[in-house]
Formats: C-alpha cells, sequence, structure tokens
C-alpha cells in the first residue's frame, strides 16, 4: 500500500511544485514507509531521485519513461496478471521491464498505447485513448497519478474503484487568476495544503489537467463495481481523511458501536459488567475502542503507549525477534491494568503475534482477565490488492475457532466484528448521498471484487516463500544477487504496509 500525489500549478514560470510534493508525503507516509518519491518537470527537463525509507530522510521520485513523450507515473494498488504483462511487454511491445515492480508494468502498458497512436504530440483525447488499453490488459486495483512532460498532469482509477483517488484546487500563490491543481490518495492531503473544491474521482473515471490550468474529466470504461477496499477505513487512512464521501473518522465510531453490540450479544449483561476497563492498542484503533467503551459505559483508558521511534515489527526475521520489536513499540501502564478485567480492542487481528504479545504484556502487567476485540471480521484470505497480509496457514483465523483463536493468543475470549456490520459502519458514514452500497471484503469472505487468475493463490505463496529466504540471508549479511530470470515474479505487489499484527 502506498500515498500518491501528483500537483500542477498555475503558474508556469513557478517553481516550488516539489515544495507541495514533499510536504504531501508527510500526510500520506502512513500508507507505507518502505521508501519515498519525487519527479517535477521544469524548464521541460524532468527531476527525479528515489530511495529507500521514510519521506524526510528522501526526495525520491515515481517510475519514469523516456519514450514517447517522457511519461512519470506513480502506483497505489496491485496487478494480478503481471505474468501476462511482462510477457506482452517483452515479446509484443519490445519494452524492457527493468524491476519486479507492477507500477513499472502499469507505466509501460500505458506508454506503450500511447507510442502505438504514432504521433508527433498527443492531444487530451490521446491521453483517455492510450488509458483504454490500461483498462483492457491490467486487471487489479490501482489509483494511479502520471505526468506527461510539458504537457500536463493525469489521475485515474481502476473500474472498482478499489483504491482511492481525488483531486482540489486552490488560487495560484504567485498568478492571479490562475488555479493549482492536486491528485492525491487522501484527502488530508489536500485540505492541509489549502486545497478545496476536493472530488473524489469515480470508478473507470480519469482526469487530465493541461499546462494552463483546463481539466478535463472522462469515463474511460465503464463502472463495474463502486466497492473501496473496507480496509481503507479499517486502518490504511487516516481518521481526518474523507474516502469517497465516507468520513473515515465516522466509520470507526460506527464500527465501536456495532462492536459493543455484538460485545454485549456474546458476553451477555453479567459479562459486560466485569469489563474494568477498555484499552486501545494505538493507534488506528483508538477511536474505534472510545467509542465502544461509551456505548457500554465502561471506563476508557489509552494504557498502552506507543514509542513513535521504532519501526514496524512484522517485518522482522523470527518470532523472538519480532516480539522484542513489539515490546520496544507498545509498553503498558501498570496501574491500568493491575487487578482489572480488561477488553483490549484493536483494529485487525492478522498473524495473531501482536495480540499474543499484547495479551501477555496485559497479564504481566497486573490484568486478571483479558478479552480482545477485533473491529474487523476474522481474516482467513490472502489480501491480494496491494497489501500483503500473510499466507492462509499463517493466518491465526485460518481454520481456527473463536476459542482456539483465544487459546492460541492467551486471551480468556476474542470477539470479531461482523462482515454486515463492518460494511454498514462505513455506509453509514458517508457524508451526504453516496452510491457505495458494498466494499471490497475479499480478505473476510473469499470472494474478491475482480477475476482472479487460475494459479494465482500458489503463485502469491511461492513468492512469500522466496521473499521469506531472500529477507532471512539479507539479514544475515550482504550477498550478491544473481540475474533475474525471464518474466520473473512480481514481488512488489507484495507492498510491505502498515499492518504488523
Amino acid at each position: 500500500m502506498c500515498g500518491i500525489a501528483a500537483v500542477l500549478l498555475g503558474d508556469p514560470n513557478a517553481a516550488t511544485a516539489a515544495v507541495d510534493l514533499y510536504e504531501s508525503l508527510f500526510y500520506l507516509q502512513h500508507r507505507g514507509q518502505d521508501a519515498a518519491g519525487i519527479s517535477v518537470c521544469h524548464g521541460g527537463r524532468v527531476y527525479q531521485c528515489k530511495d529507500n525509507g521514510m519521506a524526510q530522510k528522501v526526495r525520491g521520485a515515481t517510475f519514469y519513461i523516456n519514450s514517447p513523450y517522457g511519461v512519470s507515473m506513480s502506483v497505489n494498488g496491485n496487478l494480478i496478471n503481471s505474468d501476462y504483462l511482462r510477457e506482452f511487454l517483452d515479446t509484443e511491445a519490445r519494452r524492457h521491464v527493468n524491476s519486479e515492480s507492477d507500477s513499472e508494468l502499469l507505466l509501460n502498458i500505458f506508454a506503450n498505447a500511447l507510442h502505438e497512436l504514432g504521433k508527433r504530440r498527443v492531444n487530451k483525447d490521446d491521453i483517455f485513448i492510450a488509458l483504454r488499453d490500461v483498462y483492457a490488459k491490467c486487471i487489479g486495483a490501482f489509483a494511479c497519478t502520471a505526468m506527461v512532460t510539458g504537457f500536463g498532469i493525469l489521475g485515474f482509477r481502476d473500474a472498482n474503484g478499489i483504491r482511492p483517488l481525488c483531486l482540489g484546487s486552490r488560487p495560484s500563490q504567485t498568478l492571479e487568476g490562475a488555479k493549482d491543481y492536486f491528485l492525491a490518495s487522501e484527502s488530508i492531503a489536500l485540505r492541509q495544503l489549502g486545497f478545496t473544491d476536493i472530488y473524489h474521482l469515480l470508478p473507470g473515471e480519469a482526469v487530465f489537467i493541461e499546462k494552463g490550468g483546463a481539466v478535463h474529466f472522462h469515463q474511460v470504461v465503464e463502472r463495474k463495481t463502486y466497492t473501496p477496499d473496507a480496509f481503507e477505513y479499517v486502518y490504511f487512512s487516516r481518521p481526518d481523511s474523507i474516502v469517497d464521501g465516507i468520513s473515515v473518522h465516522r466509520s470507526r465510531q460506527n464500527m465501536g458501536v456495532k462492536l459493543a453490540n455484538k460485545l454485549k450479544a456474546t458476553l451477555g449483561e453479567q459479562g459486560i459488567k466485569d469489563i474494568d476497563v477498555v484499552v486501545p492498542v494505538p493507534e488506528t484503533s483508538n477511536t474505534a475502542a472510545a467509542a465502544l467503551a461509551s456505548a457500554l459505559g465502561i471506563e476508557f483508558s489509552s494504557a498502552f503507549v506507543k514509542n513513535r521511534y521504532v519501526y514496524r515489527t512484522f517485518i522482522l526475521p523470527g518470532q523472538d525477534a519480532r516480539k522484542k520489536g513489539i515490546r520496544r513499540k507498545l509498553s503498558p501502564i501498570e496501574s491500568e491494568f493491575k487487578g482489572k478485567s480488561v477488553c483490549i480492542v484493536d483494529d485487525s487481528i492478522v498473524r495473531g503475534n501482536t495480540s499474543r504479545e499484547i495479551v501477555q504484556m496485559a497479564r504481566e502487567a497486573g490484568a486478571v482477565r483479558v478479552i480482545v476485540a477485533s473491529c474487523s471480521p476474522a481474516i482467513i484470505n490472502p489480501h491480494i490488492y496491494g497489501i500483503d497480509l500473510a499466507d492462509p496457514k499463517e493466518l491465526v483465523a485460518y481454520g481456527r475457532t473463536t476459542e482456539e483463536i483465544a487459546q492460541h493468543i492467551n486471551a480468556d475470549a476474542v470477539i470479531f466484528q461482523d462482515l454486515d456490520d463492518l460494511t454498514a459502519a462505513c455506509i453509514e458514514a458517508a457524508e451526504g448521498e453516496s452510491e457505495i452500497k458494498d466494499f471490497e471484503v475479499g480478505v473476510f469472505s473469499g470472494k474478491y471484487v475482480t477475476e482472479v487468475p487460475e494459479g494465482y493463490f500458489e503463485h502469491l505463496s511461492n513468492l512469500r516463500g522466496k521473499k521469506d529466504k531472500g529477507m532471512l540471508v539479507a539479514n544475515a549479511a550482504p550477498v550478491a544477487q544473481p540475474a533475474a530470470p525471464e518474466y520473473a515474479e512480481d514481488i512488489n505487489i507484495h507492498n510491505l504496509a502498515s499492518t504488523d499484527n
């Protein structure tokens, strides 16, 4: 998972686009901390750099291709037919793919479609015509921003609206009467930079903004569904964002209220009375936990303190290393646990590693009973649209009952949100009328919005095996990497985002 952005300044002589883009990275950093990047065009030249790390450590970039016209592109999402695309680009388009990234594949598909038009210069209609080929060939979830050098910026979104993208504008700060335009994954990045009139692109829709400020919207392909990924509301997006007209903050409040009702139905009146305190696992579950505590009339306490200077823990090799990482990241306030029956609220439970260690910390701090409540339903399937949650056999809920899950993580009880309640929580958080009636929930139900190629899950499993081996080697000692084989499998579809459960 990652955040994407693009800006076009209304003043053609302005040279501050990189400043705005760099600032926006801090509002999108939560969507992925592995790398960051910026590409800018000034005076007909494209300047870019990219590197791994947090935004403050790099002044990074997107993928860039010089033919035709010079196109830069950033992609949020995942293509699930990368093998076909890689072979097409090699054998038919005669294009060299230089990385394992499906983002580079999508860029080359677009660039090839532009090239096939055979024109010295393209117009806005040509841009939209070329996009038809992208939608025809690329299967999966994607939201993209692109820059055609010297011409303008482009934003487009998959035909199911799985990944988010919005557009805003503001008066130019240097040229009276002109407007600046900004595209980003989340509305918070626009608002904090002074952009208003925020519009959420529809599934299958594109917008092209020409240098000079002309804005062109086009429905490139017919909408298939309008089903955003439910995880945008569970934990991907910031609580101060509006995604597809739905308040993330309000949706999480609703999740807390509905989860409270589930606790009542599961534990009964006396079971609720026995809970002394509700404690969130910071930070994405804070809002839901507070709403749950209020609905149940139970004390709320931020009794786990998060160390903001510790990187993610779930990518560490070995269980002992992960345990140490979790304890570096979270620590309990003992007085809030000692002698109490505690309900710990988390946004989700994936592998169970974090949950088990958190339960153990609560018990060490003196908790006499620990209930774990999850804002999302049990995760029993792979997430195929941009984040590697785990191989199914590694998912704690896979093949286990809730009682067995509780035993596995050493909790007295585990309670999951119902799927219908999760989707209702999001729908009810819409600001005004909404066309969204359902969400991408394949990780819970096994029913994905897009078609899944035969053998794809085996493909994912093989990639995870290779990735795990590579991770162990990388942490042992630097070694020379062998050349990638022809049509090497795409490991970038496992974009290690913010889950560390």
